[in-house]
């Protein structure tokens, strides 16, 4: 998103563009997922002064304007993506950490499931699915 286009955004809720949620949009469109922390560890290589409550609350007003979406893949800190991105299904590797993404058309028949027998309404972009990797599935066991 350019800075024209997010003051826009800002301006049409009575909010104005700093360079800090500038810099904080930028972040988490080139880190793709990125926790707060990756995203306040980013924006100080570029600015110092930007401290991790101001990421925090940046990455609320950005979710609630819907520039930012999060999501949870892990115990810790939420992670954060674009939502300009197309919307996908996280694949989260226990083994090695890896994040992968599928398309939302694999939750298909359980989101349909779900909507006809509950009237539930999946929220797909906040799915995480954990398990092992390929390659972490392939490496044998440690001995116990």
């Amino acid at each position: 998103m350019s800075a024209t286009s997010l003051a826009e955004v800002l301006r049409e809720r009575g909010l104005r563009l700093t360079p800090q949620r500038q810099l904080i949009l930028e972040a988490v469109h080139e880190l793709g997922h990125a926790t707060p922390e990756q995203v306040h560890n980013h924006v100080r290589e570029r600015v110092a002064g930007v401290n991790i409550t101001t990421v925090y609350r940046t990455l609320e007003l950005l979710e609630d304007l819907v520039l930012v979406n999060h999501t949870h893949l892990s115990h810790g800190s939420p992670t954060y993506h674009a939502t300009g991105e197309h919307q996908h299904v996280h694949l989260v590797c226990r083994g090695c950490g890896s994040i992968g993404e599928v398309d939302p058309s694999v939750m298909q028949p359980v989101i349909e499931r779900l909507r006809e027998e509950k009237g539930f309404r999946v929220d797909v972009g906040h799915v995480s699915l954990f398990g092992e990797c390929g390659n972490c599935e392939e490496r044998p066991c440690p001995p116990s």
